[in-house]
């Protein structure tokens, strides 16, 4: 899913929330759903990397182009110095 139309679904969400066709649980569903989506589908050279390990890392999501870089992400993300490892979302 590219950044447009991961916007265009979200506003969609919004436009339904608006309009009262969802409450604002169902918004939120729509909106993580979407995100979800577009993290794991993303196109280009960047792969979507899943951290396992100790708090506050356990399930973290981030883009990265390589293994490497997502460990140096995910450690830049958190403080301390938990131990994790990265695994490719496909």
């Amino acid at each position: 899913m590219d950044r447009i139309s991961a916007l265009r679904n979200v506003e969609a969400a919004l436009e339904a929330f608006e309009d009262g066709e969802t409450d604002l649980a169902g918004l939120e569903r729509q909106v993580r759903g979407v995100l979800r989506s577009y993290a794991t589908e993303f196109e280009g050279e960047m792969h979507a990397y899943r951290a396992a390990g100790d708090d506050p890392v356990d399930g973290m999501v981030v883009l990265a182009p390589g293994r490497g870089a997502a460990r140096e992400r995910v450690a830049a993300l958190c403080s301390g110095d938990p131990a994790f490892d990265v695994e490719r979302v496909d």
